[in-house]
């Protein structure tokens, strides 16, 4: 017995009289003579016998779990957790279901649960603690079907971490085009002989109907997620068609009925009220929801109460939680503007008054974790600011983009003149082609193309990869940009002879699911040739493990703090056998710095909103003894490097406190 919301029941007639219709999902449901295709000749759906009731149902009838805790469901395991984890474990149980006594669990007044947020620091093992749960979770509710959320990127490593912990439950990809041979046998038959056309959506309706009738889970992209669920109520200049319509409220009615518990991985992820993503996520049945995220604060309060509302869909309509996030706040621009630096301190004074209340609204249902096991258990982090001198080149280019209006593509062009100022070959011309002094600069922009000596923070890239071959240690090179990895590729294969897939890796967005795996483990492995790894921020720099590389070089700056923690955590996280170097790079007299400082104002106020709530763990901020750093020591050293160094600054924790860090 399957389980949706009792509201849903009212209209399950409905529902079955849609799902019997569902032929418009082959262009010719009947096929040729003799051809079975996706429809019985009864021209019914697969989907049409699923049987449905309420996903909040606890359904904990079960006699052989009436004793002990919940711990007994899983037997040996808590001693295999870390202590963070085994307190996060017990708290979702405790906010889902009640408690961790089963034979309070087994009453029907423990039903009911509601959502929690796990603010664990990023590479403390958020995943296996959410694989513990649900499997527990599944032994004591079987009739309960888990959803989990996740980016796109996310999916293969929760298949690989459930094969890595021996789950034995099936998981089912939704986005994965592929069947994996778990899926329900007579529904993939109906389909075995179906057009190529038309496959991927007839391999999503087996794999809903797999994953509904049968022990199992499934996992769905945020993006497809909103393809799906969205796609019956947006607007815009192409409508869609009565058969593509049908088909997504079937796959919607599907989705947002039958979890009866749902995962949201980086759930920071759909923190935008007016996207298509977040609405149709509020609209899950379920109220036992968990919310994994490292870094929940973002960049405001608004987008922190827009998370927030994931797992307390009732805070949407709440005048005391409107209220308390204050969705009209002032914005960091205004608070820039002020001037002097009295009213700069009484913005600060009222958000730190704003995040108390906050902190005290949420923190009964958020467990917060900092992460001292990485300073426990990993050898150490040692974490740079570094302002670097520009070129003369790079200064002239610095001075000419001021002309820049729209501030998004001045953000960007500032960018990647401060990487390298070739880089501007991508954008228009127009800017060198004034007669002055400086017009032979597009010229000389070209000559330098293959120099890194050209721009100050490629040529830092390149040295501190060149001598991280000696110290035998691998590089981690991040940026936003797609531009400034093409180029640092390019220097590398220029400068070393290396090869892209060899010495060199290569990681964005946009990188097949599977490829993005394998570059993955073959940068992670010891014995292949791997020296470097270039990958962008926002399509790298979340729940992926990237422990081969011990230096991770920031080329550019974000306004959200949350951007670069994740991307230092792809490398410091557990599983790290060496000390981990990181440098902030920045270019003396860019807006960067300005920029830089800002995250310093949001990461300060994510604290007083997630400090620890565990005063032992608080009482154990002891940083690890962290090594000198003879490389950089040396390039600051180096008779030919030496004077593109202004200012380095080593971090700590509390420098993230700290009004100014440059």
């Amino acid at each position: 017995m399957l389980f949706v919301n009792n509201s849903a029941i009212i209209g399950l007639d409905k529902f079955f009289s849609i799902s019997s219709n569902l032929t418009s999902l082959a262009p010719n449901p009947y096929g040729k003579a003799g051809r079975k295709r996706f429809y019985e000749e009864d021209n019914r759906s697969i989907l049409d016998d699923l049987q449905c009731n309420d996903p909040d149902n606890c359904g904990f009838s079960s006699d052989a779990h009436t004793e002990g805790t919940v711990w007994d469901l899983i037997p040996g395991v808590k001693s295999d957790m870390y202590p963070h984890q085994r307190e996060g474990f017990e708290f979702i149980w405790s906010h889902l279901a009640g408690g961790i006594q089963l034979g309070k669990l087994a009453k029907p007044s423990a039903c009911g649960g509601d959502g929690c947020i796990i603010s664990h620091a990023p590479g403390t093992g958020k995943t296996r603690l959410t694989i513990i749960f649900i499997q527990s979770y599944m032994n004591f509710n079987p009739s309960s079907r888990p959803l989990i959320v996740a980016p796109r990127t996310m999916l293969l490593t929760w298949e690989e971490e459930f094969k890595k912990w021996g789950f034995d439950i099936p998981f089912h990809n939704l986005n994965n085009p592929d069947f994996t041979g778990k899926e329900d046998e007579a529904a993939r038959n109906l389909v075995k002989d179906s057009k190529s056309s038309e496959m991927i959506n007839l391999t999503r309706i087996v794999k809903l109907k797999s994953w509904a009738e049968k022990r199992s889970i499934l996992g769905i992209s945020y993006s497809l997620f909103e393809q799906i669920c969205g796609a019956s109520t947006k607007k815009g200049k192409h409508p869609l068609s009565p058969r593509r319509k049908l088909e997504a409220e079937q796959m919607w009615k599907v989705l947002v009925e039958f979890p009866g518990l749902v995962v949201f991985d980086e759930g920071h992820n759909p923190r935008n009220d007016q996207s298509y993503s977040w609405n149709a996520l509020l609209k899950l049945k379920t109220r036992r929801r968990i919310l994994l995220s490292g870094t929940p604060f973002q960049n405001n309060f608004e987008e922190l109460y827009n998370t927030v509302c994931l797992v307390r869909p009732e805070w949407t309509t709440n005048p005391t939680c409107l209220g308390a996030f204050d969705k009209k706040q002032r914005t960091w621009g205004q608070m820039r503007s002020r001037k002097g630096n009295a009213g700069k301190g009484q913005f600060a004074d009222d958000n730190t008054k704003r995040a108390k209340e906050v902190r005290a609204m949420i923190s009964p249902f958020v467990h917060v974790y900092k992460g001292t096991i990485l300073q426990d258990k990993l050898p150490g982090l040692r974490n740079s600011v570094v302002v670097l001198q520009p070129t003369a080149l790079q200064q002239r280019c610095s001075d000419r983009i001021q002309l820049i209006k729209n501030p998004f593509e001045y953000e960007r062009i500032e960018a990647k003149v401060t990487i390298h100022p070739s880089l501007l070959l991508n954008e228009k011309r127009s800017m060198f082609l004034e007669e002055d002094k400086h017009s032979g600069d597009w010229e000389r922009l070209t000559e330098i193309k293959l120099n890194p000596e050209g721009g100050v923070k490629a040529r830092f890239a390149v040295d501190l990869i060149r001598l991280c071959q000696a110290m035998n240690e691998r590089v981690l090179v991040f940026s936003q940009w797609v531009d400034p990895l093409l180029l640092i590729r390019d220097l590398l294969k220029s400068q070393f002879q290396w090869v892209e897939g060899e010495e060199v890796m290569y990681m964005d967005g946009k990188c097949d699911a599977k490829q993005r795996q394998s570059s993955m483990s073959y940068f992670n492995d010891p014995s292949t040739k791997a020296k470097v790894m270039l990958a962008t921020t926002r399509g790298c720099n979340e729940g992926i493990s990237l422990v081969g590389a011990s230096r991770v070089v920031l080329l550019d700056v974000a306004w959200n703090p949350s951007v670069e923690r994740q991307a230092i955590s792809r490398a410091f996280r557990l599983g790290q056998k060496k000390i981990v170097f990181v440098y902030h790079l920045l270019m003396a007299g860019a807006r960067e710095e300005d920029k830089y400082n800002r995250q310093v104002e949001k990461y300060w106020l994510s604290e007083l909103v997630f400090s620890c709530s565990d005063t032992e763990a608080d009482a154990k901020k002891i940083p690890a003894a962290v090594a000198e750093d003879k490389i950089l020591e040396e390039m600051v050293q180096h008779q030919k490097l030496k004077h593109i160094f202004q200012k380095i600054t080593l971090l700590d924790e509390a420098s993230y406190l700290d009004e100014e860090f440059v």
